[in-house]
Parts: C-alpha cells; structure tokens; sequence
C-alpha cells in the first residue's frame, strides 16, 4: 500500500518561507518519497523548484535562498495516478484568468482521465500524467472572477479526494473536498498563517494548531487574515481510515484524535478479540509500535522491542517497485535473536496488502529463534482496491480477496492470523462508521466509482 502526498503551505510576511516549508514538507516525508517541491511568490513572480527524492537531497541553501517571497506552499509525492518522473513533481503551475497560480495535491480524482479528455478537446497542452495537473488545469478554465469562484466551480467536477495547497502571487489557498478524505489543517505561525497534511508538521516548525479544515471548506489566506468559504458540504463525509492505522503520524491529529491513543486502542482491541497465550509481544516498527503496546497492556503479555528498524531505509509501502520492496524488508527489520530465542511471539502489524512482506518478518522471527509466530493485524482484510489516493494494488493482487484467512495464515508462514473487526476499528478511534471511508473492507465506496469506469469504458469503445 502507499500513500499518495504531503502537501503544506505558509502565508507569512517577514519570515524566510521557503525555509519554513522545507521544513514543513521534512515534517511530512512519511508521505511521500519520490519527488519534492517548492513554490514561492514575493507578490509579483511565482518561483518553483522540484526534484525526484527525499527533500534534504533536493533542497540546498542556495536553492532556497533563490525561492525568495511572504507565501509558499510545498509537496511530497508518492505516485497514485501518473507515473514516478520529475514531469509529474509537484507544485504544478498554471495560468488562469484572474493570474498565475501553483497547485499542490494529496489525493486522487476518480473522473481525471474524463476531464483530461474535456480539456484536450478545449486545446489545453497537458505535460503530465498525473490527476494533479488535470486538478490545476480545471480550477484554471474554470468561470469566475475571482479564485473562490474557480476553486468552487472545479469542486463540482472533481470526484474523488482532494486537499489542496494552491499558492498566488499575493495569496495562500487551501482546500479540501466535500467527503473529507484526505486531511488538511490550519495553523498559526508568528504572525502568519500555515496549511499542512497533518498537526506534526506545525509542531516542527513551531505553529500552534488551530483547527482541521473542514470538508469542502475552501480557506483564503491574504493580507486581511483568513476567510472561509464553505463551498460543498452536502457529501457524504469519508475521512480514509488508514490515516488512523497507517499514514499519519502518531503525533499528529486527526478528526479531532490524537492518532497514538487510537492505535494503542486498536491494539487494545486485537488483544481482546484474537487472544493467544504467549511470552511476547513486539510491534512492527513504527506504525504498530503504539498497537503492540496496546495489545501487551491488554493482555498481560510482556512487551519488547523485537525487531529493530534501520532508521536509513524508507518505508517499503512507498517504494514503488515490488523488487525494491522485497529487498527493502531485509534492510529494514533486524531481529533481536537473544530475546525472542525459544519464545512465542504475538507479532502486531497495521495491515497486509499483497502478502509479500509479512511472510518474511515471520521468518526473520524463526531464524532469530522464535519457537511460535502469532500474527495480529490492525486493519481488517483489505479486499477491495482504493480509488482516493491510496495505491494498494489491485484487487487480484490483495490477498484477503483471493485466500481465505487459514489460507492466509499458511501463506506467511504463522502459527495463528488474528484481524481486527471492523466493529472494534470504529471503537479504537471513537468514531461511527458514516464519517469514514471503509470501502478497502467493504467495497461501499462514498461515491459511484463503477460509474466513472464505466464511462471511461464507454468512450474507449
């Protein structure tokens, strides 16, 4: 599985913000690894630099010092729609009616290749491949006389997730869309304003949280302070619940939920539900640190760090190349063999997707000696694919779609495969289920994915 980006953006006159967002975008690297970027505009020229990679091997004092102004918005990208190619990094530019503008996207637009035809037909020259390029061009050619009117003219075309960081030359603009899917919040930073992903990235650079935007809110940032749009807000809310499982940041809020206590309580949850004598306990570093906690409190079990985590290697979920992914378990993971020599272990991860790097966590643990391997997972089966920004494969390739669980269990190699209920995932964050996106569980998605398939289907024919 992977995560789609990070997206930040600061209003602040009299601060270095191309620094502050270097920063931000650091902050928020769990997000994405392929490409990073920056723009900045000091009231007249919007500046750009983006690059393939980590954001400390893009950005130089140099560079930074070149992306001169009093707002900048940045990006991190994993690639969903459209490939890995510097082509596709982001902020992407355009020229609109009403002046110039970057973009930043976290998300994914299901009617994108729709719309990239519209576009083409129009005579708009697309460069890129990705959904975001077509998210700015949109906005761009959309009617109105002023970017309020754009942005919300573009929400009513745009299906699919979406949260935005859209700079202008005298202007920060953050947006989010109807169903809330992906987050965004709003943040107070001297005396300016600040955009990002998600809380951490304000706490790095020393913001005070102020709220999360809401759900087809569109938030205007300029000389005058902060004016909010509410714009759509009769969808369906569907925040992505893997946020609480997986993507965030333990140390960052979301829906009003500190994410650490959350998945302490999923973990809390697995113990009460999948229950197993043992002598350990250990969490896959680092995501289901806090669950492995939890389960151990829960139950009695002790807890130890089992596995070790080369901090130098990136997150396998967003390597983009199975064979990378495959050797990228290796680098990352050692194991303890001196504490778990002889032991039976209840081992607790967020999630399995393809199946393809829990099998060799579980023989990392036997070859270190671990007599049993008890696997308890934070998510329930994922069977159905996503279409919101999160590329977790197709549905062939999920392998809770194609095994049953003892069949499941066979394949990674442990003794017994315990998955959290969807029932005791909505409890772990204390929330009802029509204000989340479950639809990699379920297959009910929040909007009629089949429908833009379907009409892509038709006009290929």
């Amino acid at each position: 599985m992977h995560e789609s980006c990070g997206v930040f953006g600061i209003y602040a006159p009299g601060e270095d913000v191309s620094r502050v967002t270097f920063f931000g975008i650091h902050a928020l690297q769990h997000r994405g690894q392929e490409s990073a970027g920056i723009a900045t505009s000091d009231g007249s020229e919007i500046r750009v630099h983006t690059g393939m990679g980590l954001v400390a091997h893009i950005f130089d004092e140099d560079i930074l010092c070149r992306l001169r102004g009093f707002v900048a918005i940045g990006h991190n990208r994993y690639s969903t729609t459209g490939s890995s190619r510097i082509v596709n990094a982001q902020p992407i530019c355009a020229v609109s009616s009403v002046g110039d503008m970057a973009l930043a996207h976290n998300g994914n637009i299901v009617n994108a290749e729709f719309l990239r035809r519209e576009l083409e037909e129009e005579g708009h020259q697309l460069v890129a491949s990705s959904d975001s390029e077509v998210v700015a061009r949109v906005i761009a050619a959309s009617p109105g006389k002023s970017w309020v009117e754009k942005i919300a003219y573009a929400m009513r075309r745009l299906k699919g997730a979406y949260s935005l960081t859209i700079l202008t030359p005298d202007s920060l603009i953050g947006v989010r869309d109807p169903m809330g899917v992906r987050p965004l919040c709003l943040g107070k930073f001297n005396s300016g304003w600040v955009l990002a992903s998600e809380s951490c990235a304000l706490d790095h650079i020393g913001a005070a949280f102020v709220r999360e935007i809401a759900p087809g809110e569109v938030v205007v940032i300029d000389s005058k302070g902060v004016h909010s749009f509410p714009v759509a807000c009769d969808e369906r809310k569907a925040v992505c619940i893997f946020e609480y499982i997986y993507f965030a940041r333990p140390d960052s809020v979301i829906n009003g939920r500190l994410i650490w206590p959350a998945r302490l309580e999923m973990g809390k949850q697995l113990a009460r539900e999948h229950p197993v004598e043992a002598d350990l306990v250990i969490g896959v570093p680092d995501s289901a640190t806090a669950a492995g906690i939890g389960y151990s409190q829960e139950s009695g079990i002790p807890y130890i760090e089992g596995l070790l985590k080369n901090r130098y290697v990136g997150r396998t979920f967003i390597q983009p190349d199975q064979r990378l992914r495959d050797i990228g378990v290796q680098l990352k993971f050692n194991p303890m063999p001196g504490m778990l020599k002889g032991k039976r272990v209840v081992v607790v991860d967020d999630s399995i997707v393809r199946g393809t790097t829990t099998p060799r966590v579980v023989n990392l643990l036997r070859r270190a000696g671990a007599k049993e391997v008890h696997m308890r997972i934070c998510a329930p089966p994922l069977r159905y694919p996503c279409f919101f920004g999160v590329d977790m494969a197709t549905r062939w390739e999920l392998i809770a779609a194609q095994k049953t669980i003892p069949e499941i269990t066979e394949f990674i190699g442990a003794d017994s495969l315990g998955y959290l209920s969807i029932e005791g995932l909505l409890k772990s964050v204390g929330s009802p289920s029509d204000g989340f996106c479950l639809a990699c569980f379920t297959g009910d998605y929040p909007i009629p994915v089949q429908l833009e398939m379907d009409k892509l289907a038709l006009e290929a024919t």
